[in-house]
Formats: structure tokens, sequence, C-alpha cells
């Protein structure tokens, strides 16, 4: 079976695809074609944000695809900068009203502080967010709610002041940067980790240590490390606008990489080696 029909199970019961495909940092016009291509190749879990400023493009590729709504997972994000109970509404409504569906697979809090103040405490002001996300949930208005970029302190807040834990916490997680305390504090939690940047925003691909690796299982070093991600639980999120390299991410499921090549990976202490 392919990894693309593969899910995760949110501890509600909620299946989500094992890959996402990434959508930061393609534009709203080019995302139209992005998605649809990568709906094409099989994937159903699209991640976007309000900040990505292509929800526009990712719903209309999505709403063309011929598929039904339940076949498509989608996740998005309350902007950074937007806190507290009454602007994370107003922010949630905006966001399905451009993606043009009526119940959002997965929302999340896009950082626990602005990006213009990052490390700045915004606790008072994460829980009011997290209130209304709890209210949409409630209403049946978005299937799963949960966090992104979460320090364990920042989810403890969250916790000792919550209904509803969070389902998941999407952070940077790729070779050379792998959060173990944030990982498992999530895993005790029974909040699922979701990775971006699973191949260092493209730095790794020229590693040598990885390229030697991915020549001994006969993969790429993309596949490498989207494999990586998976045996550590993690579900990735991979991005890319050329169409085989899309394919090439998915093609992950006919090889295992070992656990003693998994401890050397994770032994990689820099950014990407």
């Amino acid at each position: 079976m392919s990894i693309l029909n593969e899910n995760y199970i949110l501890y509600n019961g909620v299946s989500i695809p094992k890959i996402g495909f990434g959508t930061w940092q393609i534009p709203n016009e080019v995302a139209v074609e992005a998605v649809a291509d990568a709906l094409k190749v099989g994937y159903r879990h699209i991640d976007t944000a309000l900040a990505y400023i292509n929800e526009d493009g990712v719903g209309k590729a999505i709403r063309e695809s011929g598929l039904k709504r339940e076949e498509v997972f989608i996740t998005s994000k309350l902007p950074a900068q937007i806190k507290g109970y009454d602007k994370a509404m107003e922010s949630f409504d905006l966001t399905v009203k451009n993606l043009g569906i009526e119940v959002l697979d997965l929302y999340l809090i896009h950082a626990p502080w602005p990006w213009t103040d990052k490390g700045g405490d915004y606790t008072a002001q994460n829980i009011q967010s997290w209130k209304a996300f709890e209210k949409l949930y409630k209403d049946g208005r978005v299937r799963a709610i949960g966090v992104s970029n979460f320090n364990p302190k920042d989810i403890q807040a969250i916790l000792d002041n919550c209904e509803i834990v969070p389902m998941a916490n999407q952070i940077a997680f790729h070779v050379g940067r792998t959060q173990k305390e944030y990982v498992d504090f999530c895993n005790k939690h029974n909040i699922l980790v979701e990775g971006y940047s699973p191949l260092a925003t493209g730095r790794a691909l020229s590693d040598k240590f990885l390229n030697k690796m991915a020549n001994f299982y006969g993969v790429s070093v993309a596949q490498l490390l989207i494999r990586f991600a998976l045996q550590r639980g993690i579900l990735p999120l991979p991005k890319t606008t050329t169409y085989l390299r899309m394919v090439e991410n998915t093609q992950v499921d006919h090889f295992s990489i070992s656990e003693s090549d998994m401890e050397k990976l994770d032994s990689i202490k820099s950014e990407y080696r």
C-alpha cells in the first residue's frame, strides 16, 4: 500500500494522511497549479495558512480537482500575530471563506508569539485564542485543533487552562534539528507532531554524508529524510512546485532505514550537517 493511503489517527479518532503537501512560500497564483499537481500525484493532505496568502489558490485547486471534499484533509493556521478570542474567530471565518469550505479539518495557532516578537510571553492571549478553538471544535466547524511552533512550556500553559488537549503540534523537524524535547513532550500527551521543512528547506540535499547513506539505500536524500521523519512517528510536510519531486517525495514505502542508521541520523547536531 502506498504511503499516500496510510494515516495517523489523532487522539479524537480523526484520520490524517501520513504525508502532507506543504505550501509555505508558494504564491497564490502558483498554488493553484502546485496543489492541483499534488492532488494528481495522490496527496490528500494539504497544509496552508492565512499568513501564506495562498488559501484562495489552495481552495480553488481542491474545488476544481473533482475530488469530494471529505477526500482531502485541509490544514490552516491562525496568524502568529493574531491573538485573543474574538480575533481568532474572525480570522477563522476569513480562512474558511478563502478556502471556500464550511468545515476545516485541522486549525493551528501558527506560533505562540508574533514573528516580530519571537520568544515574547503571550500566554494569556494564547489561552483566549485556544478557547475560541475549543468553541469552533465543539460547534463542528473544525474537526481537529492544535498548535504550531509551541515548546513544552507553551503547550503546558494550554494544558493547564483547557478543556480540549491540542491534537497536533507542527514544528520544524529534520536531520540536525529533531527537537527531541518537543517530540517527547508531545508523545507523552498524545499530541501528533507534524514536521515542516523535513528537507531542511533543501539545504540538506547536497550533504555528502546524507548522499552516501541515500546511495546505500538506493534512494534520494529527500526520500531518506522523509522516511527518517516517518520512522520517528512524525508527519512530514515536504514542499515543492516540481511535479517529479512531488512524486519522488511520496515514494518512501519501499525501504526502511536500519536502527543503527537512524541513530546516526539522530546524532547529527548541526542544522543539516
